[in-house]
C-alpha cells in the first residue's frame, strides 16, 4: 500500500489532459498501438490511477459554459478509444498549444486559465486522460504516452506554423516520453516534473531525463522552490542535464507545484514564463 501511495503522490501527481482533433474525430494507424497494460506494477499503477481519478471527479460542462470560443472535441485513438476534451479557438491561429496537465484534474477545470494563450494566437487543446472525465479506456502510463504520440502527429499534420507543448508534473513525464527525443515540436515546456520515475517501480526507459534530446534548445524547464509534490531535489538531475544540452532552465523560489502557487500573481508569473517561451 505504501508503495502504491508513493507512486500516486509523485509519478501520478497533479492533474490530467489529452489533445486532439479540430472539430471531429482523429483517426490513427493501429499497427503499433500499445495495449492497456501496467508497466509500473500490476497493483501499484492501477491503484495510483484509481486514486487520482477519484480526486479529479466527474466532468462538468458547466465549468466551461462561459468561456469564449471554446468547443468540445473527440479524438479517436489507435485502439479505438475515444478521448474527450476541449479546444480554445484563436481568431487567427499561428500555432497550437497542447497541454498535458498532471494526473488529478480534468480539462474543464483548467480551460479558463489558458484563454491568454488563445489571445496570443494559439489554438489550445486540453483533453482528459483515458479513463478520466470525457475519455474512455483504462488509465495506464504506456497507453497515455501512445495517445500523446498520436495526438501530436495529428496536430502536426494540420496547417499550424508553430507546434507548442506544455506538460505539468505528470504531463511533463508524458510529453518527454511521447516527443522529447523526436523533436516534433517548435517548443516544449516541462513544468515541475521529476527527473526519474524508475525509483517508483517504473522501467528506466520511462525516466524523463532519458528523453532529453542532444540539442534541447527548444525546451524550457520550470522548477519551484516551494514545490512539495515534486521537490527540487527530485528535479535536479533533469535540470542539470537540460541546461547542459542548451535548454532554458527557470528556477523560481516562490513557485510551488502548478496550480498550487500561493497567490494569483505568482500563478500569472508562471503562465507568463510559459507563453514568453512558446510565443518567441
Amino acid at each position: 500500500m505504501r508503495g502504491a501511495l508513493l507512486l500516486a503522490s509523485v509519478v501520478m501527481s497533479a492533474n490530467g489532459g489529452t489533445g486532439a482533433a479540430a472539430s471531429g474525430v482523429g483517426k490513427m494507424d493501429t499497427s503499433a498501438r500499445e495495449p492497456e497494460t501496467s508497466v509500473c506494477g500490476f497493483i501499484r499503477e492501477p491503484l495510483a490511477f484509481w486514486l487520482f481519478r477519484r480526486a479529479a471527479g466527474t466532468a462538468d460542462a458547466g465549468r466551461v459554459a462561459g468561456i469564449r470560443d471554446i468547443e468540445c472535441l473527440t479524438f479517436k485513438a489507435g485502439d479505438g478509444r475515444l478521448l474527450g476534451g476541449y479546444r480554445l479557438r484563436a481568431a487567427s491561429p499561428r500555432g497550437y498549444l497542447l497541454v498535458a496537465p498532471g494526473n488529478a484534474m480534468l480539462a474543464d477545470q483548467i480551460m479558463g486559465e489558458f484563454q491568454y494563450f488563445r489571445d496570443r494566437g494559439f489554438d489550445v487543446y486540453i483533453y482528459d486522460y483515458r479513463g478520466y472525465g470525457l475519455s474512455g479506456g483504462r488509465s495506464r502510463l504506456i497507453t497515455i504516452i501512445s495517445d500523446y504520440r498520436e495526438i501530436i502527429t495529428y496536430l502536426n499534420a494540420q496547417p499550424y506554423q508553430r507546434h507548442a507543448l506544455y506538460g505539468m508534473s505528470m504531463g511533463g513525464v508524458i510529453l518527454l516520453n511521447a516527443a522529447g527525443e523526436s523533436g516534433d515540436y517548435s517548443s516544449l515546456v516541462i513544468d515541475s516534473s521529476p527527473s526519474r520515475i524508475s525509483p517508483l517501480g517504473c522501467p528506466e526507459r520511462y525516466d524523463p531525463v532519458n528523453h532529453l534530446p542532444a540539442d534541447s534548445s527548444r525546451i524550457k524547464i520550470i522548477a519551484g522552490g516551494r514545490d512539495r509534490v515534486v521537490r527540487p531535489e527530485e528535479m535536479r538531475e533533469l535540470l542539470l542535464a537540460a541546461k547542459f544540452r542548451g535548454a532554458q532552465v527557470v528556477q523560481r523560489a516562490e513557485f510551488a507545484h502548478p496550480f498550487q502557487d500561493a497567490t494569483t500573481e505568482i500563478h500569472r508569473r508562471r503562465m507568463q514564463d510559459v507563453v514568453d517561451f512558446i510565443a518567441r
